[in-house]
């Protein structure tokens, strides 16, 4: 198709390249899916038609030549890695900014944490409700199959059970557990801080270096500001006058969070308090700067949400809602909800989440 020189396109004009124009529903439908390509689409005969490749031209007038067509739309690319916080993402070793939460009874299983973990994402696995002796199996085909990839486990607060809460603590450090997402606390226990500083240090930069990194969940800003905060110094004292911690590694705990990150749980993302995440997510994100400020803290804190996110509409929104926020996955799509998720599904869904 040739235009008349001169003539004007509200939108713009496409370039044929070496790919002709493909008609048809299956076509368009490929193309608005495709992510990483960019979606341009034209009108032909009153049709509206995809392209790929070509030359892509805004406004003005119809460029010389064959195969120049009004353009309809254009939409550039946005591949699913390149959207929430480059930094967490960098932090924990990840290609997306998606995290699958644990959930509870090994529904997030081993074989979604694998999946996950070889997709580029990570997962959390389920360990509350299971006995340690589960535990530590998943632990030992977890770290086989993953090895140097991303992964993490539950760790859930047990008020009435606190002896069950300290082994699994002690289960984590001794089959070298380094990633918790930490749910159901109401305030800091002395196993969740024991986790949390057991062996800091300084590096020969004088930085410190807290090899245990806590992920927290709360829908109660008292609650986020405890995890934003340093250790209670009541526990620390508790933990040396134990022996299981020592002066020096006391002195560093007291400029560090408990948490790096947590998890803005709004209605429906686990233990909440059914909080609406258009004002809970904007809360969170403001107490992270204040307490940042506060504490002098030299390392990047991380908020992201959890709650209601099912959905491509969802998932945009809660992106749209803070240009570094980072989507918790606490709940799957219903389609791959159940207790076994193959690699495939995994990957397939982190490509066209």
């Amino acid at each position: 198709m040739k235009q008349t020189k001169g003539q004007e396109s509200t939108t713009g004009w496409w370039v044929q390249g070496d790919t002709a124009p493909e008609p048809g529903p299956d076509a368009l439908r490929a193309a608005i899916v495709d992510v990483t390509r960019p979606v341009v689409l034209i009108r032909q005969d009153d049709r509206t038609i995809a392209c790929r490749g070509g030359k892509v031209i805004i406004g003005g007038s119809a460029p010389e030549g064959e195969g120049v067509y009004p353009l309809a739309a254009y939409v550039p690319p946005l591949h699913p890695g390149r959207l929430g916080d480059p930094l967490f993402k960098q932090a924990f070793g990840l290609d997306y900014a998606y995290v699958v939460g644990a959930m509870a009874n090994g529904i997030t299983s081993a074989e979604m944490v694998e999946a996950a973990g070889q997709a580029g994402l990570i997962a959390f696995f389920g360990s509350a409700g299971l006995s340690p002796g589960e535990i530590e199996a998943a632990i030992e085909r977890i770290q086989r199959r993953l090895n140097s990839r991303p992964y993490g486990f539950n760790l859930i607060h047990t008020p009435n059970e606190p002896d069950l809460e300290a082994g699994v603590v002690d289960l984590y450090l001794r089959r070298g557990i380094t990633l918790v997402s930490a749910s159901a606390y109401m305030d800091m226990t002395l196993p969740l801080v024991y986790f949390r500083v057991k062996g800091i240090r300084r590096d020969p930069d004088g930085r410190i270096v807290c090899p245990n990194r806590i992920v927290a969940k709360a829908s109660r800003v008292e609650v986020a500001r405890k995890f934003f905060s340093p250790p209670p110094e009541k526990l620390l004292m508790q933990l040396v006058e134990q022996g299981r911690l020592s002066t020096e590694e006391a002195e560093l705990s007291r400029g560090i969070p408990v948490a790096d990150a947590l998890t803005a749980e709004a209605d429906s993302g686990g233990h909440t308090d059914n909080r609406p995440a258009i004002s809970l997510l904007p809360t969170m994100l403001a107490l992270r700067d204040e307490m940042i400020l506060r504490h002098h803290f030299d390392m990047p804190l991380f908020v992201g949400l959890g709650g209601g996110i099912a959905t491509p509409d969802s998932t945009a929104a809660a992106f749209s809602s803070a240009l570094r926020v980072t989507i918790w996955r606490g709940r799957m799509p219903a389609l791959i909800r159940s207790r076994i998720c193959s690699p495939a599904v995994m990957q397939n869904w982190s490509r066209n989440s």
